[in-house]
């Protein structure tokens, strides 16, 4: 690490994440990588047999508490992304990410955000990202989750990061990385959700560091 390369906070967090679901082992998870010092601190937001949300672009990270408070009233992800819009003046410059109980999907991204700015989705999955190198982060990231089917949610969110990497990820560059795995009390104890919660803030490799840290607490598929 270099604290040098530290940057200023800011509301713009030009990224490219995943959210998905495992239907077999009912687990709900986040990924995402960027250019923006750690990142796992704003974009991912997920709860056991509820959903997951990855919000980003010019952050509204009240989207994260607020989403889960509408998939917990029964909403789709389609419906509760509707409805975090429509409440929202600034929806032109977010971008998110949303899975249900259901494995159910929605995305946005507004038209104000930073190209290349989209997103790409398949059943139980949805990928996005801005300020991104082009539209084929988000292709390389939706087939690798999809060839990586039968493997652990985490792997298959971690090959989705590496994908998106390969393909040139965040224009910007390389700084923190994070991945959020939930399940019905598959914390420590069972005492929470919170399977798997990893998160690398300032590194010149992320994703890489990321893979090694997640390996030690889940071993990696050969």
């Amino acid at each position: 690490m270099d604290s040098s390369r530290g940057t200023a906070a800011s509301p713009w967090v030009s990224t490219f994440s995943i959210v998905a679901y495992d239907p077999d082992k009912k687990e709900w998870g986040v990924g995402v990588a960027s250019k923006y010092l750690a990142v796992g601190a704003v974009v991912p937001y997920a709860q056991a047999d509820l959903g997951a949300i990855a919000t980003q672009s010019y952050v509204n990270v009240a989207f994260g508490p607020k989403g889960l408070a509408l998939l917990k009233e029964g909403k789709s992800a389609e419906e509760t992304l509707k409805q975090l819009l429509a409440d929202d003046p600034g929806r032109d410059v977010r971008q998110v990410g949303i899975v249900d109980a259901q494995g159910r999907t929605a995305n946005f991204t507004g038209a104000k955000c930073l190209a290349w700015a989209g997103a790409k989705q398949g059943k139980h999955y949805t990928c996005q990202g801005n300020l991104l190198a082009g539209p084929e982060v988000v292709d390389k990231m939706a087939e690798a989750f999809e060839q990586s089917k039968g493997r652990p949610l985490a792997w298959r969110i971690m090959a989705a990061l590496e994908a998106g990497e390969a393909a040139g990820g965040d224009k910007r560059g390389k700084q923190s990385a994070a991945i959020l795995i939930v399940r019905d009390r598959g914390g420590p104890l069972g005492l929470s959700d919170r399977a798997i919660d990893l998160r690398v803030d300032d590194h010149r490799e992320p994703i890489p560091e990321l893979a090694r840290i997640l390996n030690l607490r889940l071993r990696r598929p050969d």
